[in-house]
């Protein structure tokens, strides 16, 4: 059996784009929260900067995770993250040590 996943993506607002940012990217968890292989998916701010966001996910196996970056929903937002962020999201993959 595949080892769970976990995913840490970082966002950054552009300036003035806080809110957008808000509004985009945690508009995906209640469609996320229904795929199959999702365990956990959160959205986080800053409370130090509130230009800065971060997704904290856990799925069941990369081919879920591989699956809900195709969905409609993530497209949409990835389609619209340049007008909004100020850079790439920085996504890492993190395995449970036991």
């Amino acid at each position: 059996m595949a080892e769970q996943l976990t995913i840490i993506a970082k966002l950054r607002a552009k300036p003035g784009m806080e809110e957008r940012v808000r509004q985009t990217f945690l508009g995906l968890t209640a469609p996320t929260h229904k795929e199959a292989g999702c365990l956990y998916y959160e959205l986080r701010q800053s409370l130090e900067n509130p230009r800065e966001f971060v997704f904290y996910e856990n799925w069941t196996s990369a081919a879920h995770l591989d699956a809900h970056v195709k969905t409609a929903h993530v497209q949409e937002a990835f389609r619209i993250a340049p007008e909004i962020l100020d850079g790439p999201i920085e996504i890492t993959r993190w395995t449970m040590l036991r």
